[in-house]
């Protein structure tokens, strides 16, 4: 396993306790990592795929979440990938069929649950103001834990960058609003890979009152309670619209810790 990988992982000891967690991530083994460790091969996870048109499992397997050719390969896929014994798949298109009581039914039962990337707006069409949400924030509120990759990060916040799934737009009124999992944030993964650095400059000087947080590949937050904390081999960009050494973000390194409430690090604020 990566040093990178295995001091986060020690990192994280103070943050584990009975409170939910939230995995925020471009994707990546790091995140895969920290899940497994997390949730244990005996839990009980449920996998969202919907913001996704196709997904391709680490052996090449592709899926298109609304096809059930290749559904069974691409379970089993995710059973390897996690080390799990069991998996979920929820999925649908149809608000109507998101906010039934049957249909959230597994989120109740779950111990944690993964959201795929892909489009964040698929994610909001179907499931923004459903029991879904009220479900995932249960899943918190008893302890649980919700990942998500790319797509499945920006969602977590209560507005969301590129929420059209039609056109490739940074910001969509109608189309920006979030699970609300943490408030008052927006999230721009794939920052330096995708050179989006200054995207999240543009919607907090919109929006003043959001926070922005641009993360790396391979490099997320586990945040736990008001605390955030950088794991990963990249870093996670800052965006409070204020000017940090001339610039309008700053970067928070592998292990370092957030404040979500009081917006610095921990230890003391930036400059």
């Amino acid at each position: 396993m990566p040093l990178s990988i295995i001091t986060a992982l020690g990192l994280l000891a103070p943050l584990l306790g009975a409170q939910g967690k939230l995995i925020i991530t471009s994707g990546g083994n790091a995140a895969d990592a920290l899940f497994r460790r997390l949730v244990g091969p005996d839990a009980r996870i449920v996998f969202i795929p919907t913001a996704a048109s196709s997904l391709r499992s680490g052996s090449g397997v592709m899926w298109d979440p609304d096809q059930r050719q290749h559904r069974a390969e691409f379970e089993a896929e995710i059973l390897k990938r996690f080390a799990l014994k069991q998996i979920t798949v929820l999925h649908t298109r149809d608000r109507e069929v998101s906010d039934s009581d049957a249909f959230v039914s597994p989120l109740r039962a779950a111990d944690a649950v993964w959201i795929s990337g892909g489009n964040a707006g698929r994610l909001a069409e179907a499931y923004a103001g459903t029991r879904v949400v009220t479900e995932l924030k249960a899943l918190l509120a008893r302890g649980g834990i919700i990942a998500g990759e790319s797509a499945g990060a920006i969602i977590q916040g209560s507005y969301i960058v590129r929420g059209n799934p039609d056109k490739p737009v940074l910001m969509v009124d109608g189309h920006d609003t979030g699970f609300g999992l943490l408030q008052q944030v927006t999230i721009d993964p794939h920052l330096t890979l995708q050179k989006r650095e200054n995207e999240l400059v543009t919607v907090v000087d919109r929006y003043p009152q959001l926070l922005g947080l641009g993360i790396d590949d391979d490099t997320g937050l586990l945040v736990s309670g008001e605390i955030a904390q950088v794991f990963g081999s990249g870093r996670v960009a800052i965006y409070d619209n204020h000017r940090h050494k001339g610039s309008w973000y700053y970067y928070l390194n592998p292990g370092d810790r957030f404040n979500l409430d009081t917006r610095q690090p921990v230890g003391g604020p930036v400059n």
